[in-house]
């Protein structure tokens, strides 16, 4: 067997295997063997098929299965012999593999395309320069969010009239066509809210739907049908109001202190809207931290140059999907592939170059956290003594697939921790309407 590299630039080469029989004949032949004596052929006792009738029968199958078997471990050990830094996986000569005379030729060349990492260099100091945000927590922000909870919390009436927020029950109809649903007021614009104010059973609205809702789904969602359904229906209906919902918003007080922050956790409205700042502070935290890291990844891409075999890579993609990734889906999701595999180059550079690896408890300690946070949101608070046991059945998970995964979840972290510490940080304080016109929210 015979394997060169050739090399066509910085990023891309192929690998070229060749066989002569002296590589393949003997394990075709072992595999014939093998088959004469387990196959169950009419004709024939079990054990006794002859071997020529084994070699006429599925000769050419074994040899190309033994072939592709002798060729894809050659490439995969020369590539982990010769340390070679590949992108996606090797994609063979298509043309190549298909003029092959699997009857006729006894000697075979094979080639496999692959994209290569090309040489790069991390520049991480003090003149790299990101921002931090640190979202304000004003009064109009607890006061809605206290609003908020106290909806959440509150008690559903049935008023004869309807006013601002409430929700009406009814039908939007036509001449053959009716059908039950629900109007949020809230979600109208002015002018339609209007059209639905001091309203009570019985009355009938006209509306046309299309001004109604400017979305398209939320159009046929109010009249149980689909977007493409719409097409060349008559957008005006009568809308019958059968009954007004109204969320009466629940007193503040030990009860509602109760429900939002558990038993005898805040004693007065005073420690409530203190608290109600801590949990928003979190939560803006989470937001601003995530934007921060995505800050991050993006300045070091935009400094970082890589670059990348994408006619390859494309190529890659297109294959890796078995025939469910369409050329658009690529051409339209690239750049975003691109720059991911650019950061995950990035973040695995760093991580070598200064020896940042996740250790066991790190790891454990993360998947504690995962857990905790998860039976928290689903209200089935502390598991106490049994969190050990949860945390390593989930790492044993999925065949060790779990671990692997926590594993790359704690590097990336502790990656970002690293560069944060190496490159400057200027932190600014924004109210929240700021923070996501920076974020495109």
């Amino acid at each position: 067997m015979d394997i060169t590299l050739d090399k066509k630039d910085s990023n891309l080469a192929s690998i070229k295997v060749k066989l002569n029989e002296a590589d393949y004949q003997s394990k075709v032949n072992e595999k014939i063997k093998d088959y004469s004596k387990k196959a169950q052929i009419k004709g024939f006792r079990p054990g006794k098929v002859p071997q020529g009738v084994i070699q006429k029968m599925y000769g050419k199958s074994i040899l190309v299965e033994e072939i592709n078997h002798l060729v894809g471990h050659a490439i995969q050990d020369y590539i982990k012999d010769n340390e070679i830094k590949i992108l996606g996986e090797p994609i063979p000569n298509k043309e190549q593999v298909e003029s092959v005379d699997w009857d006729n030729q006894v000697e075979f060349e094979f080639e496999y395309n692959i994209g290569l990492v090309d040489d790069f260099k991390v520049d991480l100091n003090k003149k790299t320069k990101v921002t931090a945000y640190e979202i304000e927590v004003d009064d109009t922000v607890i006061e809605e969010t206290v609003t908020n909870v106290r909806s959440q919390f509150g008690t559903m009436t049935n008023p004869e009239k309807s006013e601002e927020g409430d929700v009406l029950f009814g039908t939007f109809k036509q001449e053959d066509f009716s059908h039950d649903t629900t109007v949020e007021l809230n979600e109208l614009n002015k002018t339609n809210a209007k059209k639905f104010l001091n309203k009570k059973k019985g009355d009938e609205i006209k509306v046309d739907l299309s001004k109604l809702y400017k979305d398209a789904a939320k159009q046929a969602a109010q009249i149980g049908k689909t977007a493409d359904e719409l097409a060349g229906m008559d957008m005006n209906f009568v809308f019958e109001v059968k009954n007004v919902n109204r969320k009466e918003l629940a007193e503040v007080n030990q009860e509602l202190f109760d429900k939002t922050f558990g038993p005898d956790t805040i004693k007065s409205e005073e420690e409530f809207k203190q608290k109600i700042v801590e949990t928003v502070g979190q939560n803006y935290n989470r937001e601003t931290d995530a934007w921060l890291n995505k800050t991050i990844q993006d300045t070091l891409i935009a400094n970082t140059k890589i670059t990348l075999p994408d006619a390859f890579l494309k190529d890659w993609l297109k294959l890796s999907g078995d025939g469910k990734v369409t050329d658009a889906d690529i051409e339209k999701e690239y750049d975003i592939y691109a720059d991911q595999l650019r950061w995950n180059l990035i973040s695995g550079e760093i991580a070598k170059e200064n020896e940042v690896k996740p250790e066991h408890d790190d790891i454990k300690a993360a998947t504690r956290k995962m857990i905790e946070a998860q039976f928290m949101g689903s209200g089935l608070g502390q598991l106490g003594d049994q969190m050990d046991s949860f945390v390593e059945n989930y790492l044993q998970g999925e065949n060790g697939q779990n671990y692997m995964k926590m594993a790359e979840q704690v590097q990336q972290e502790k990656v970002l921790d690293f560069v944060k510490n190496n490159i400057e940080i200027k932190s600014k304080k924004v109210n929240l309407d700021k923070f996501k016109e920076i974020v495109g929210a």
